[in-house]
């Protein structure tokens, strides 16, 4: 119970991260996960977390959400959906912390890798990109917030739309979990805690966006990312390698 407890703070925090800078909030809830529940139920868990976190932020910002690009996504976070739920099938599910972890440093650190990701110039791809990292890593990082900034002036906009279309891929992930027999019904206690907190933290963060800013936190986030990439590793390096 103090575990779960622990986690859904974390959920609570993380989740007005997001509604307040639009990223950030998932990719440390996703690296702290590993240390709370089993490897398997990481990405689900996760899953269902960030889908109640982006949709309740995308329904209090309802007034600014823009759907132009909003239908290129879903149509390419479907296709996502039916080529990586085939791949997910054939990775061993214990492995996903080491994934997570080198996905992080990937994303932080190499500009080679960010560089290759952000050739994703369109709604369509980045859906299916975003939906495929999703289904591996739980966390398929601001790909659609980087595109978003390039056609929208109001940071509103911005974090509504965006959280309205990571909904469509954490959607997505979910779907592929469940046809591969996950049983959420195992974690309902922390489930509904993690619930909760993702509601109560896009509330309050829907609230505080235009009050706080948190510039200092852009800098400290790769250093605080890295520590728990790098943990991530190494405690799967231990039970694997030595």
């Amino acid at each position: 119970m103090l575990n779960d407890s622990l986690l859904a703070l974390a959920n609570l925090l993380t989740s007005a991260l997001t509604a307040i800078t639009g990223v950030g909030g998932g990719m440390i809830l996703i690296g702290l996960m590993p240390f709370f529940v089993p490897a398997a139920a990481i990405v689900p868990v996760h899953g269902v977390t960030q889908l109640v976190s982006n949709a309740t932020r995308a329904w209090f910002g309802r007034d600014a959400l823009d759907f132009t690009y909003f239908w290129q996504f879903l149509a390419g976070s479907l296709t996502g959906l039916l080529v990586f739920g085939v791949l997910v099938r054939f990775i061993h599910l214990e492995l996903i912390p080491l994934f997570i972890g080198i996905y992080i440093l990937l994303i932080t650190w190499s500009n080679t890798f960010n560089r290759v990701i952000r050739r994703f110039e369109s709604f369509f791809l980045v859906g299916f990109a975003q939906t495929g990292l999703g289904v591996f890593v739980g966390t398929p990082g601001p790909l659609n917030i980087a595109m978003l900034n390039k056609y929208y002036d109001d940071n509103n906009v911005v974090v509504t739309t965006g959280a309205l279309m990571m909904t469509v891929v954490h959607t997505a992930k979910l779907i592929v979990y469940v046809a591969m027999g996950f049983v959420f019904a195992d974690y309902w206690q922390l489930l509904v805690m993690m619930v909760i907190m993702a509601t109560v933290g896009s509330w309050l963060g829907i609230r505080l966006r235009h009050k706080i800013r948190l510039d200092w936190l852009e800098k400290i986030l790769p250093y605080l990312l890295t520590l728990i990439a790098l943990k991530l590793i190494v405690d799967i390096a231990r039970r694997y390698f030595f």
